[in-house]
């Protein structure tokens, strides 16, 4: 059972990792959120923050963690959550508060802060990450610093053009670090709500990245690495999207190996080069590549195949279509399975009791792909963006619609 905290005791409690926060259910109005009486924030927006806008002393970034235009986002494994700024729609410009809360205006201000040495960091708003529970509920995610490992000063914060209705606007990217901390205590929330950033109850992992810039991340390994269908296939507009991707290569399953070469590219860009075999005599393998480790001066090279399914998302794949992928890898390569679908339980157990060198890349992954990396966020707008990228030309009468 998760650890719930019910309304009547926010004032008091911790800041416990996955925790809920119960809001008010005989409320039936915004008095009821949880936030507000459990931080000191605002009870509205995705910004809520203690103290001027131009100087908080502490921010809560609330997500719901399911906007399809705006995919929020947490790596629980590295510690690294991504979220968008408050300019969501047409017709104001990057900064503009009247957008919302200003919490555009906190970002830019913070990361540059974050970026400016100890003096800089030691201004920095504390940011407490927390998702949208069942109904007005709120669950902690944790202590969050602008900035992670993986990414120079030039690219945690990123302004990206989006565009409805044939408008184009631009708002943040963020990317953060989860601060390896499992209770934010009261005390240090009472001292923050006083302008004392660095109390007596100050957790030591923030006086660390205070001091050093060096930000320690709550990274949680998955205990079991198999997926089920479920998981692999994600939510009902994942499941939609990858439909819509099966539907279009159906008929057409060499052309969704080119595809599926360019999902692999959009994956990870240390694929420095793959190609697709022939229709005809390619080895078991549909497309075979190079993955560059290091960096281009100093770097080595390692080998992968790839075999593309496209199959209904409804339809697993079986041990044999793992079995023969594993077959054709040869020594000191690993593979990738790119597919519409899903892998079945019994092959997902057994490459990763087995350790094979295996990337499953399933029906729900292949979409968080095209929402995350290419923008398309529905169904439509993938079969818009498939028709113009990989027209159909002949249709082969000889296959069968998988």
């Amino acid at each position: 059972m998760k650890k719930r905290y019910p309304f009547a005791d926010l004032t008091s409690c911790d800041l416990v990792i996955d925790a809920t926060y119960e809001s008010n259910r005989t409320v039936k109005n915004v008095a009821g959120e949880p936030l507000a009486p459990l931080t000191g924030t605002g009870n509205q927006g995705g910004f809520r923050y203690c103290g001027p806008n131009k100087a908080p002393k502490l921010v809560v970034l609330y997500s719901t963690l399911a906007e399809p235009n705006w995919p929020d986002a947490l790596d629980e494994e590295n510690g690294v959550f991504v979220y968008y700024g408050d300019n969501r729609k047409p017709g104001y410009e990057l900064h503009d508060r009247k957008a919302g809360r200003g919490g555009n205006q906190i970002l830019r201000q913070s990361f540059e802060l974050a970026h400016a040495g100890r003096e800089g960091r030691i201004k920095v708003p504390p940011f407490l990450v927390f998702a949208k529970g069942e109904g007005r509920d709120a669950v902690f995610k944790g202590l969050a610093v602008p900035g992670a490992a993986h990414l120079d000063p030039s690219n945690d914060l990123v302004a990206v053009w989006k565009s409805v209705d044939g408008q184009r606007f631009q708002n943040y990217r963020a990317v953060f670090t989860i601060l390896k901390l499992d209770v934010v205590p009261r005390a240090w929330i009472t001292e923050l709500q006083r302008g004392e950033a660095l109390g007596a109850s100050c957790p030591a992992v923030w006086r660390q990245w205070i001091a050093t810039g060096k930000a320690t991340a709550l990274r949680a390994e998955r205990v079991t690495r198999v997926r089920s269908k479920a998981q692999q296939l994600g939510d009902q507009r994942q499941r939609e999207i990858a439909e819509a991707v099966h539907a279009h290569f159906s008929t057409r399953p060499h052309a969704f190996e080119h595809f599926a070469a360019d999902i692999t590219r959009l994956m990870d860009p240390n694929v420095v080069s793959i190609d697709v075999t022939r229709a005809s005599r390619d080895g078991g393998r549909d497309a075979v590549g190079k993955y560059r480790i290091g960096q281009s001066q100093n770097c080595v090279t390692v080998d992968f195949a790839m075999e593309a399914k496209c199959y209904r998302p409804s339809s697993g794949l079986g041990v044999d279509v793992m079995s023969r992928l594993i077959s054709r890898l040869r020594h000191r390569q690993f593979g990738m399975l790119i597919t519409t679908s899903y892998l079945g339980d019994q092959p997902y157990k057994e490459i990763v009791e087995d350790e094979h060198p295996i990337v499953v890349c399933s029906g729900g992954d292949l979409a968080e792909l095209l929402i995350s990396k290419r923008d398309l966020s529905s169904a439509d707008a993938v079969r818009t963006w498939l028709d113009q990228t990989y027209p159909a030309t002949s249709l082969p009468t000889d296959l069968q619609i998988l």
